[in-house]
């Protein structure tokens, strides 16, 4: 009866002993935060210079963790971005010269893949405070202008890093390239309705089409604990 007994107990130990473990752990369901940074052109305007007239940008941010390795990431990020075709080496129709400014708004989910399991507190998985991650999704574009207004669809890809500063607190840099499906971001008012396919190609999917990017440092707080016995 006792060997029956420590068996059983050895065997309920064994079975709840890992769930416990896990549970001590740090894990959150979901970040949420900041992030500022940059943002420039890339079209008609401006086909061959990254961060040329770069200008400002920033938002805000939430990710939904599937697991340390995957997640999901909404952001609403305000930008500018502008061009200027002078001293450029493409020449326009008439030798004219343009320039734009614009504010946009995008709103984008992404999934995010970390090259390395992300978090603390698992040094027995391997585990770590740092990783590098590869990211790609789909977001909308409104651009207001006096000329045009414009409303798209834009494809981001890009890379970021990331580091669990605290327990709760994560901080990165991250680098997206927007790719949308309009050909009038750079298109502001009469004198820019050259930008709009200027030397009458019409262009399918991304070709002939204006993107933009974002380069962007975050800071995100853990919310939402997956035991909330074990996080307080």
């Amino acid at each position: 009866m006792k060997f029956i007994n420590k068996t059983l107990i050895f065997i309920l130990l064994a079975l709840f002993t890992p769930i416990f473990i896990h549970a001590q752990e740090n894990e959150y369901r979901m970040e949420a935060g900041g992030l500022l940074g940059g943002s420039f052109y890339m079209g008609d305007a401006n086909n061959s210079a990254p961060f040329k007239d770069l200008q400002f940008a920033g938002g805000v941010m939430a990710r939904y963790v599937l697991n340390p390795h995957m997640a999901i990431k909404t952001n609403l990020t305000i930008g500018k971005i502008s061009g200027n075709t002078e001293n450029f080496e493409n020449k326009y129709p008439e030798g004219k010269q343009v320039s734009f400014s614009r504010n946009i708004y995008d709103l984008g989910t992404q999934f995010e893949y970390n090259f390395r399991g992300y978090g603390i507190g698992h040094e027995y998985k391997g585990y770590k405070r740092f990783t590098p991650y590869l990211l790609g999704g789909v977001g909308l574009t409104f651009a207001p202008a006096t000329a045009k207004d414009v409303f798209t669809v834009n494809f981001p890809i890009g890379i970021g890093i990331k580091y669990k500063f605290a327990k709760r607190l994560n901080i990165g840099c991250e680098m997206t390239m927007r790719f949308s499906l309009s050909d009038n971001l750079d298109v502001t008012n009469a004198d820019g309705l050259i930008l709009n396919d200027p030397y009458g190609i019409k262009g399918k999917g991304f070709k002939n089409k204006d993107s933009y990017s974002f380069t962007t440092v975050f800071i995100t707080y853990d919310l939402f604990p997956k035991c909330k016995k074990c996080n307080n």
